[in-house]
């Protein structure tokens, strides 16, 4: 099974996103958001390459997002409109590294931390010369 590191950017997104999300719709509406959270990564972890995913070259590197409305319904939470983007990279085939989790009215390339773009370009570089294609 592929690991899934989630980076301190990334966790103190959740955390404030949780924060914000209780304070505006209240305990409650915090949980349900949380479990869209939680099911964007954990259906990132089980494939990174998954509908809905796409490379970010504007960004650089192997950089990808992913939105996560493509988790609404598996998660069941009945939050109707998640507005969260998930950024990521995979440093080796077997591992997600979540960068970030930002609202989907941000400026992506703006907020992914320089040193994330340099270890997905590793990775960039090791398959390119195997040949192997990941989009999808």
């Amino acid at each position: 099974m592929r690991k899934l590191l989630v980076t301190t950017p990334a966790q103190s997104d959740l955390s404030n996103i949780h924060s914000y999300t209780q304070e505006h719709y209240g305990f409650l509406g915090a949980k349900a958001y949380d479990v869209v959270l939680k099911q964007a990564l954990l259906d990132l972890r089980d494939d990174p390459y998954r509908p809905g995913s796409k490379e970010r070259p504007e960004i650089d590197g192997n950089i990808r997002s992913y939105h996560t409305s493509f988790s609404r319904e598996r998660a069941g939470s009945g939050v109707k409109s998640p507005r969260h983007f998930v950024l990521y990279f995979l440093p080796h085939d077997d591992e997600v590294v979540i960068s970030r989790i930002l609202h989907d009215s941000c400026d992506l390339p703006r907020h992914i931390p320089v040193r994330h773009i340099k270890q997905a370009k590793k990775f960039t570089r090791n398959h390119s010369s195997k040949g192997k294609s990941h989009e999808r």
